[in-house]
């Protein structure tokens, strides 16, 4: 196979450091559809309710947006401080409140907002605001004065298609037919593709990054440990868990499995540390090692600010990707070809545990068999998957290019 681009973008000194650039308060926005959401498998959800930031300005000829999906525990939070979103069950920490991808978005970033018109959402089945597992529930007005309920185990089953449909209407909310570009990271590049094939010719650029378009053998079991962690948690309780004790040790032991995957093994090493704490509520366990602690304390932080119901949501969105029976695709050159309008940038990360750069490769492949004009890049970075939440020097030229120029 003939790789366009190979660009090992990290020296073995690590990249230049960006400049610091201010940053700005921002506010978590709500479109209330005041109206039923038909899901592809049939059901429908009542009174959809998206969360969702923009950073820069929509210029005259509406022709300068960016949407941005974010990745698997990500939020409609991109950019800037956001002190507070209201209504969520989780917490939202400090952690949450400088935008995940604060370093790539604003002016003179890779996403320049003083050029583009970012739009990022929240998936639908998160937990930041859009409807959700752990959103109420509307009345069905045969309820009386019964209290509100959350959604939990009546939560519908949704897939890729239902999230890129839930944003394209949010894009024409805001008066936005055309995409200057879709860029998704992980799972929100798995988002980025559905949103190409769904509306083809409506985004000039299409970037996935680390990411794909299979599922390989690895991340389906991966994905079906951290699931089976949850729902076997006696505090799961079919997913009605909301008002109670929900199911904590299955969601930090679903974080862990999948904290394996976000760094090379060797950096995961370093990046434990010397110390440990043997929890005091497992006696019987004693640990031996620092990662077995650090692996168990960044998880224990996950927990109280995502909400289990929408980890099985966004393992199912992963899961159930499967583009060729979503659109009775007889191969992927003849799923792809229908979106020849755009252009791709397809960007992985060497090494990369959780999307190996051989799935870049092959979406690559793959969308130059079906006529597609692709681009392909590989970073080089230690940082593994975290690479593109942390290192926004290795990325900004490619994304710029890309988005300006693609």
């Amino acid at each position: 196979m003939t790789v366009t681009h190979s660009h090992p973008l990290s020296s073995g000194t690590g990249p230049i450091a960006l400049p610091p650039r201010p940053i700005r308060e921002v506010e978590t926005q709500f479109l209330k559809t005041g109206r039923s959401f038909a899901l592809t498998e049939g059901k429908e959800i009542k009174d959809l309710t998206i969360a969702y930031e923009t950073y820069g300005t929509l210029n005259e000829a509406r022709d300068n947006a960016v949407l941005l999906f974010h990745a698997f525990s990500g939020s409609q939070h991109a950019a800037g401080i956001n002190r507070h979103v209201p209504g969520l069950t989780v917490d939202w920490s400090e952690s949450l409140q400088i935008g995940w991808w604060d370093d790539f978005i604003g002016p003179g970033k890779a996403l320049d907002t003083d050029r583009l018109f970012v739009v990022c959402a929240n998936m639908l089945g998160g937990c930041y605001g859009t409807t959700g597992p752990s959103s109420f529930a509307p009345r069905d007005g045969r309820d009386g004065e019964k209290p509100e309920r959350r959604y939990g185990s009546e939560f519908p089953w949704i897939n890729a298609r239902d999230v890129v449909r839930s944003q394209a209407l949010l894009l024409d909310e805001l008066g936005i037919d055309s995409l200057r570009a879709v860029v998704g990271p992980s799972l929100g590049g798995i988002m980025a593709l559905t949103f190409a094939l769904e509306y083809p010719g409506r985004a000039k650029s299409i970037i996935p990054i680390a990411t794909s378009h299979v599922a390989n053998s690895q991340q389906i079991a991966m994905n079906f440990h951290q699931q089976q962690a949850i729902v076997l948690d006696p505090h799961f309780r079919n997913g009605d868990y909301y008002g109670g004790s929900g199911p904590s040790n299955g969601l930090v032991l679903a974080r862990q499995i999948a904290q394996m995957t976000f760094v090379d093994q060797s950096t995961l090493i370093e990046r434990s540390g010397s110390q440990m704490t043997n929890p005091v509520s497992h006696p019987s366990y004693r640990m031996f090692y620092p990662v077995e602690s650090y692996l168990r304390n960044n998880a224990a932080k996950f927990v109280n600010r995502f909400d289990a119901n929408s980890y099985l949501v966004m393992l199912g969105l992963w899961q159930g990707a499967k583009f060729l029976d979503m659109y009775n695709a007889p191969s992927f050159p003849d799923l792809f070809a229908r979106c020849r309008e755009s252009r791709f940038t397809v960007i992985g990360i060497d090494p990369d545990c959780c999307f190996p750069t051989s799935q870049q490769e092959d979406l690559h492949q793959t969308l130059r068999e079906g006529g597609i004009d692709s681009e392909l890049f590989i970073v080089g970075s230690r940082k593994g998957h975290d690479s593109f939440l942390v290192e926004p020097a290795l990325y900004e030229h490619v994304l710029r290019d890309a988005v300006i120029n693609g």
